[in-house]
């Protein structure tokens, strides 16, 4: 594999990482309660992708004493909230931005906000009504780090990776099930300044029946995480300063373990790996 001629530092971790499920999966100590969690998790990996922003408004108070319990050099993705990307209301719109962003602030002024993940959902298809909002979305979250994942196959054409390209707006590039009309399966990189990877899993049937225990149930195989490596991961890193890669298996507790994986397979074909103590990468699962 040809490695990149530029260092491009690499971080992975997992969206979210309050499960209760990963105490009795043994990534977590036994007894481990919320409040112990992130201090854990930031030994081990880099970044988080926080997801309960999508759920709720963060709050600025909320979010400071949150990253004053990770390590230092941690870092933070933050999924917007879903009032602007799955129920949003047209007149409210610009005013649910701006306390979004008042409430990541601490994020913004600590310097550990390493994205702003916009998630689209499968019906948000490239309509112009759609294409307007969206352009507008992102010119209000300017100058943040963005990056936009599509769910709807219809934003898959080279105008779409152009025009994010000109914002300097990174498209997260998702491994998925293959299914009609879902986002392929891409590694095109529209921002040198960081790639953005989501493993969601590949579970074909959960996906279908809408259950989301069912829908991220999925451990992934190191044959298929190298051939991410291998191609994608590879590609984009070749001309961007960082990535950052997230997986989002978190039902039993195989995001965790993928994500070590993923780690030992990017520093074993020599990329540099941000955050979290080397030693972690050559272990087995959970340590073990």
């Amino acid at each position: 594999m040809t490695q990149p001629k530029h260092v491009c530092r690499i971080r992975v971790g997992t969206s979210g990482y309050s499960y209760n499920e990963w105490v009795e999966a043994g990534f977590y100590p036994p007894g481990t309660a919320g409040a112990g969690m992130l201090p854990h998790y930031s030994s081990v990996f880099g970044i988080t992708e926080l997801n309960y922003t999508w759920y709720q408004m963060p709050r600025a108070e909320a979010v400071d004493r949150m990253q004053k319990t990770a390590g230092i050099d941690f870092m933070f993705a933050v999924k917007l909230t879903r009032t602007l990307t799955h129920e949003i209301e047209a007149k409210k719109w610009e005013g649910e931005v701006a306390r979004f962003r008042d409430g990541i602030a601490p994020l913004v002024q600590s310097g550990r906000l390493a994205a702003v993940l916009v998630q689209l959902p499968p019906f948000f298809g490239r309509t112009p009504a759609n294409r307007r909002y969206l352009a507008a979305l992102l010119e209000s979250l300017e100058p943040l780090p963005v990056a936009v994942e599509f769910r709807n196959d219809s934003w898959a054409t080279q105008r779409v990776f152009d025009g994010l390209a000109g914002r300097n707006i990174a498209m997260a590039a998702v491994d998925a099930p293959d299914l009609p009309g879902l986002f392929p399966p891409l590694g095109v990189l529209t921002c040198p300044d960081f790639f953005y990877v989501r493993f969601h899993g590949r579970n074909a049937a959960g996906w279908r029946s809408g259950n989301m225990q069912s829908q991220f149930d999925y451990d992934y195989s190191e044959a298929e995480l190298a051939g991410w490596v291998e191609d994608r991961i590879a590609t984009m890193a070749a001309g961007a300063k960082a990535g950052f890669v997230f997986f989002n298996n978190h039902v039993r507790a195989q995001a965790p373990n993928n994500a070590r994986t993923m780690i030992r397979l990017l520093s074993g074909s020599g990329f540099a790996v941000a955050g979290g103590p080397r030693s972690q990468a050559a272990r087995g699962r959970f340590g073990t």
